[in-house]
């Protein structure tokens, strides 16, 4: 199949809600419902047990991007599947020492510590504590952080010999600080923020501290030996300095994260924020991860609210030409396995991948060069959080007005937003009084006789802005979108894309199978 179907290009909303299928789906009956971490879906299709990754790590993507689709969206969720993320995480901290360790056996106890499962441990206990108001969740969030306060030093780092002499937790393998612990200011900045606790404040300025002192510097480099090659710790740890200083004020923490945007991000990223998902030297040119994107565009939506909108139009070109393309929407390619023993990893995997987001090339699928193709659990929550953080803030109504940042269906109470399949349209309707900001593609030239503004309108800046919108009435705004060629430059080649607006007519895909776009 060298081109899919039904390749999704402008819904968030849809995406978001396929996406709540696969992680509802995605449980190891043979494993008390643990969710499964591993996929495959070429050459051979299956889902598996990890024994680093599985009750450590994916309840908490899970939980998080559930129950922000529920609270954004408005999505109706399958509480038996927020129930099983649930005791998952809470099998991982069920050990004498509050972390989130994970089985090395499935029949065995939760014992293998990595450090870099900390932010999804963090997530999953801010979500239930957030959106489910547990008091577990935020008493193991509590106990977690005085754990990591006692065995944690920001100078030594952690103390291993006590840590396997008091509690027997056994460390697979070795982490820079940016791909351990420092992941996890984001979700700590996240329960600070959704229940007041203050030693989650003061562990992630504590982490943040560090971070800007050693790491994230005022030039923005990207020092790949020092960061460690795992790259969604890099664009994770950034998004999380731009979140600690969305709820703290502290410009010097979105000053950082910008400058590594601008500056450091462009030797793993391209420019329609596709990022590498490992850049050791030896790692596939193409190979991405959909985990990454979504942080570049959680960042960038962070720095477009504080006053530089050209981040959202980078925004709206990543979700348009890469994230929202890699959904796995056509599935009729993967051919569930023979399973005469009834192993529930082989069980309608086809069907239970639905949704999934994995490791893409830009053009599609299937990475040249790559044998394998895989859709891992985990990124389905990475990148279905990041959905709902953008179709959070396509829309946003304050005390100023009403503002809409992109250009993306949407229903609010306060305005609605239609755009048509093909860019350089948008409608949008006012139902509540008040200023209405609509942020308008850089590209777009007021003086065309093609550019259609409705009366009232006036271009200042990146937005045109109607001071008394007619309420309940629509509103059309027409343009004519900027048709360009860029090259993209990967490691093995270089990769022509033509552009649209923010929509890829073309791409080189250099004979792959299961692409998204047409070539030239």
């Amino acid at each position: 199949m060298p081109v899919l179907h039904n390749v999704n290009t402008t819904d968030i909303q849809s995406a978001i809600a396929l996406g709540c299928r696969t992680m509802s789906n995605v449980f190891d009956a043979d494993d008390n419902d643990v969710p499964f971490f591993r996929s495959s879906v070429l050459p051979v299709a299956s889902l598996a047990f990890n024994p680093t990754l599985s009750e450590a790590h994916v309840p908490g993507r899970h939980l998080n991007a559930l129950l922000m689709a529920e609270d954004v969206a408005g999505l109706s969720i399958d509480e038996s599947a927020v129930e099983k993320h649930t005791a998952a995480a809470f099998l991982s901290y069920s050990s004498s020492v509050a972390l989130p360790l994970n089985r090395a056996e499935q029949d065995g106890p939760p014992i293998n510590f990595d450090d870099h499962n900390l932010r999804e441990g963090f997530h999953a206990l801010c979500a239930l504590a957030r959106y489910r108001d547990s008091s577990r969740a935020a008493d193991v969030a509590a106990a977690s952080i005085e754990a990591i306060f006692n065995y944690w030093d920001p100078d030594s780092g952690w103390d291993r010999n006590r840590l396997r002499s008091d509690h027997g937790v056994l460390w697979p393998r070795q982490r820079t600080l940016i791909e351990g612990i420092a992941r996890s200011i984001g979700p700590l900045v996240k329960l600070y923020d959704a229940i007041g606790y203050e030693p989650a404040l003061k562990l992630a300025r504590l982490l943040a501290d560090k971070t800007t002192e050693e790491y994230f510097l005022p030039s923005g480099e990207y020092d790949r030996e020092k960061f460690g090659t795992h790259t969604h710790s890099t664009t994770c740890v950034m998004s999380s300095l731009a979140q600690l200083a969305d709820v703290t004020g502290d410009e010097k923490f979105l000053e950082r994260a910008k400058s590594f945007y601008d500056n450091g991000l462009n030797e793993i990223r391209d420019e329609i924020g596709w990022v590498i998902e490992n850049s050791a030297g030896e790692s596939p040119s193409d190979l991405g991860e959909c985990n990454n994107t979504g942080d570049v565009v959680e960042t960038a939506l962070i720095l477009g609210r504080h006053g530089f909108a050209r981040y959202y139009q980078d925004a709206e070109l990543i979700l348009r030409c890469h994230l929202l393309p890699s959904q796995l929407r056509d599935n009729s390619f993967i051919v569930d396995p023979p399973n005469p023993h009834g192993i529930d990893g082989l069980r309608s995997v086809r069907d239970r991948h639905m949704g999934a987001f994995g490791f893409p090339a830009p053009y599609g699928h299937h990475p040249v060069g790559v044998q394998n193709v895989s859709f891992n659990m985990d990124i389905v929550g990475g990148a279905v959080g990041s959905l709902c953080a953008a179709l959070s803030e396509s829309i946003v109504t304050s005390p100023d007005g009403h503002h809409v940042n992109l250009l993306f269906d949407r229903e609010t109470d306060a305005i609605s937003t239609r755009s048509g399949p093909e860019p350089g349209k948008l409608t949008v309707i006012a139902k509540q009084p008040g200023p209405l900001r609509v942020r308008i593609p850089e590209s777009v030239d007021f003086s065309s006789p093609e550019t259609i503004v409705p009366a009232g309108f006036e271009p200042v800046g990146d937005y045109l802005i109607c001071p008394e919108p007619p309420i309940d009435t629509p509103l059309e705004i027409r343009y004519k979108p900027a048709k360009r060629d860029i090259v993209m430059h990967h490691k093995a080649h270089d990769i022509r894309v033509r552009l649209l607006g923010d929509t890829v007519l073309a791409m080189d895909s250099f004979g792959a199978n299961l692409t998204f776009f047409p070539g030239f």
